[in-house]
C-alpha cells in the first residue's frame, strides 16, 4: 500500500520543478512535490533571471528578438544538432555581442547573484496557494515501473524512512550533476579540481538522470555547461577577475596566443578554448600601467554577471594572493620572471610580448583583435591569471521529445515518465548558447511548464479512459 497517492509526483523543487508544479496546479491536477535538500529553488538560488522574448521589458526599451530569430540562432549556433522539436517547443512558450533575452529578476538589492532566489520564493508561494503538496528532506531513490510505465517513486525520509508515493505520472527535474567530480569524470571526462573548475552546488549528483536510465530512457551525452573560470581566486576580492577576464594578452603554456581576445567576454568560448590548450590552461597577463588605466578610467568590457565592475581593491587583492601563497596569481617584475614562476615557455612568451606590443603600435595581425583593446605589456610588476575550464555543472542526459516525455532508445515516450531543466537540456550541442543570455533558467522554468502541461493532461486522459 502507498504512503502517498498523487495524480503528479514531481523529483526536484528547482524552479523547473517549482514551474512544473504550478503548471500542473493550474491545469487541475493533484501535485506533490518531494525534494533532498531542505528548501526548495536548487542550483537557480544562485542565478539572476531567465530568458524571455518578445516581453513587454524588451518592447519597451525598443529591442527587437523574436522567437523565429532566437529559433535559427540556436539551430545554426548548433549546426542542427540538435531537436528541433524541442527547441520550438522551447521558444513557443514564451553581454556586448549578445542579445537582449536575460530578464533579471527583480529584487531589492539590485542586479546580482541569487536574484532569482525571489523568483523561486513566489513560484513556491503560488503552488502552496494551489495546493500542490511539498515534501523536503525526501529524496527520491528509484522510479515505480509497471507493464512499461512509471507509475509513482520509492523516496527516503529525513528519517531514513522508505516511502512509496503511487502516481499517474512523475516529472525529474533534479538538476543534472554537478556537484558530483566523480559522475562528471565518469561522464565528462573532465576531472574537478584539475582540469575543470565548475560551480558545484552541494546535492546535486545526478540522482535523477541514474533513475531514469535505470528505468529505460535512452542515455545521451552529458556534458558540462562550461563558462571559462579562473583557478583560486574565488576567495580574492573580484576587482582580482574583474581586470584578468578583460581583453588583454591571453597565452597558453607554450606562451602562443591562441584566439583574440575580444571574446574572451564570451564565457563559453573562453572555456572551450583554453580547454584544447596543453594542461587545460590559460593564462591572463596584463602590467601595471595597464591596471592603473583600469582603475582610472574603468574595464573595457561590464556585463551582467559581472554588474560591479569597480577594480579599486586589485593591489589589496593582489597583497591577499602573495600573503596566502594563491598560485592562481603570479606577480613578477620581469616578463622572463613570470613565464618562470606561471609555467610558461619562457623563449616563447618574450617573442610573444614583442611582437603583441608591436601589434599595439599597428594591427593585431595574428586574431585580429580590435585596435581600442590593444594595450602593451611593458610597465613592472607583471600580473597573471590562470583561466581555466569552468561551468555552471552539467547539462542533458536523457532523450526527451518536444511534450518533455521521456524517451526509450526506439524515441519512444515511456508512459507516465517526463523530465525537464537540467537533466534534460539537450539543445546546446557541445557549448551554451551565450549569444541568447538567460538560456538555462529560460529552459529551466519553460520546460518545466511543458512537463507539467503535458502531464496534467496525460492523468486527466487517464482518468477518462477509467471512467
Amino acid at each position: 500500500m502507498a504512503d502517498y497517492t498523487t495524480q503528479i509526483c514531481i523529483v526536484g523543487a528547482g524552479p523547473t520543478g517549482l514551474a512544473a508544479a504550478v503548471q500542473a496546479a493550474e491545469d487541475g491536477a493533484d501535485v506533490l512535490v518531494i525534494d533532498k535538500a531542505a528548501a526548495v529553488g536548487g542550483a537557480a538560488n544562485m542565478g539572476m533571471g531567465p530568458l524571455g522574448i518578445g516581453t513587454k521589458y524588451q518592447k519597451r526599451d525598443m529591442q527587437d528578438i523574436t522567437v523565429e530569430k532566437a529559433f535559427d540562432m540556436i539551430m545554426t549556433y548548433t549546426h542542427y544538432m540538435v531537436d528541433a522539436r524541442v527547441v520550438k517547443r522551447y521558444f513557443d512558450k514564451y553581454f556586448p555581442q549578445a542579445e537582449p533575452t536575460w530578464h533579471i529578476v527583480k529584487t531589492d538589492q539590485g542586479i546580482g547573484p541569487r536574484a532569482a532566489s525571489f523568483m523561486n520564493k513566489a513560484l513556491y508561494a503560488h503552488a502552496q496557494e494551489l495546493g500542490v503538496e511539498f515534501l523536503l528532506e525526501t529524496p527520491a531513490k528509484k522510479l515505480i515501473k509497471e507493464d512499461g510505465a512509471v507509475t509513482g517513486v520509492i523516496a527516503t525520509t529525513k528519517d531514513g524512512k522508505d516511502i512509496t508515493i503511487e502516481a499517474k505520472a512523475v516529472i525529474v527535474c533534479t538538476g543534472g550533476a554537478g556537484g558530483n567530480p566523480e559522475f562528471i569524470k565518469k561522464e565528462t571526462g573532465w576531472d574537478f579540481g584539475k582540469n575543470m573548475f565548475n560551480f558545484a552546488i552541494p546535492g546535486i549528483m545526478g540522482d535523477g538522470l541514474k533513475m531514469m536510465w535505470e528505468a529505460g530512457v535512452d542515455k545521451l551525452p552529458v556534458r558540462i555547461e562550461q563558462a571559462a573560470n579562473f583557478e583560486g581566486i574565488d576567495e580574492l576580492p573580484q576587482a582580482i577577475p574583474n581586470v584578468m577576464l578583460q581583453p588583454n594578452l591571453l597565452v597558453n603554456s607554450h606562451g602562443k596566443r591562441f584566439m583574440n581576445e575580444d571574446y574572451m567576454q564570451n564565457a563559453t568560448f573562453l572555456s572551450n578554448a583554453v580547454g584544447q590548450q596543453k594542461d587545460a590552461v590559460g593564462f591572463s597577463i596584463v602590467d601595471s600601467s595597464i591596471v592603473k588605466y583600469y582603475i582610472r578610467n574603468g574595464v573595457d568590457n561590464v556585463s551582467l554577471v559581472r554588474p560591479d565592475p569597480d577594480v579599486s581593491g586589485f593591489m589589496d587583492g593582489i597583497k591577499q594572493a602573495q600573503e596566502t601563497g594563491n598560485e592562481g596569481i603570479i606577480v613578477a617584475d620581469t616578463i622572463e620572471e613570470l613565464a618562470e614562476k606561471a609555467g610558461i615557455d619562457v623563449d616563447n612568451l618574450v617573442d610573444t610580448v614583442d611582437e603583441y606590443n608591436d601589434y599595439c603600435d599597428s594591427v593585431d595581425e595574428e586574431f585580429f583583435k580590435q585596435k581600442r583593446y590593444l594595450r602593451p605589456i611593458t610597465k613592472a610588476p607583471f600580473y597573471c591569471a590562470k583561466v581555466r575550464p569552468g561551468g555552471y555543472g552539467t547539462v542533458g542526459g536523457v532523450r526527451i521529445n518536444e511534450n518533455c516525455e521521456c524517451c526509450d532508445s526506439e524515441f519512444e515516450p515511456i508512459p507516465g515518465l517526463y523530465s525537464a531543466g537540467a537533466d534534460a537540456c539537450n539543445f546546446y550541442n557541445d557549448s551554451y548558447m551565450f549569444l541568447l543570455p538567460g538560456n538555462s533558467m529560460g529552459w529551466s522554468v519553460n520546460s518545466g511548464r511543458i512537463a507539467g502541461m503535458e502531464a496534467a493532461e496525460f492523468v486527466a486522459d487517464d482518468d477518462e479512459d477509467d471512467e
